[in-house]
């Protein structure tokens, strides 16, 4: 029984690389390069989805800050529309939006979490952008909007 195993392991080991490798067809040297042609497809654009509009749902499981991308005055500086990127509903949602006014500043803050709902949900990872409006005591004016999640 060693010597058929033996003889196997021999015939195994002098069998494995010791060929030259296949040639790919149309080559005529190993050498050569190989030569794709282009693909002759159209370039296809993805449309351009809006953000999802969304409001506060106030009760959102372990809320947390998050950062805005994008803040825009609105409705004669009456109200800022912020912009963010988040996760898929029920997973995360948009818990509470707070708003600090100073006469310099608008600090607002954004804060997700996970919606009650989502008990026994799978959640997928993917980004969605999200906007929300929020309206402002008074006018925004020349004051800096700034995000209350930065450190």
């Amino acid at each position: 029984m060693t010597a058929t195993v033996l003889a196997g392991c021999l015939a195994l080991v002098t069998s494995c690389g010791t060929d030259a490798p296949a040639r790919q067809a149309g080559s005529t040297t190993p050498d050569a390069p190989v030569v794709a042609s282009p693909a002759t497809t159209t370039p296809t654009t993805t449309p351009t989805k809006a953000p999802e509009p969304v409001k506060p749902t106030g009760d959102a499981v372990n809320p947390h800050k998050i950062r805005w991308s994008k803040a825009k005055p609105v409705s004669k500086g009456k109200a800022v529309k912020l912009t963010w990127w988040s996760g898929v509903a029920p997973c995360t949602v948009l818990h509470k939006v707070k708003v600090k006014e100073t006469r310099k500043r608008v600090a607002i803050t954004l804060y997700e979490g996970t919606s009650p709902k989502a008990k026994n949900v799978s959640c997928i990872m993917i980004a969605v952008e999200k906007t929300t409006t929020v309206k402002l005591k008074r006018p925004l004016g020349k004051r800096k909007i700034v995000d209350g999640a930065k450190p």
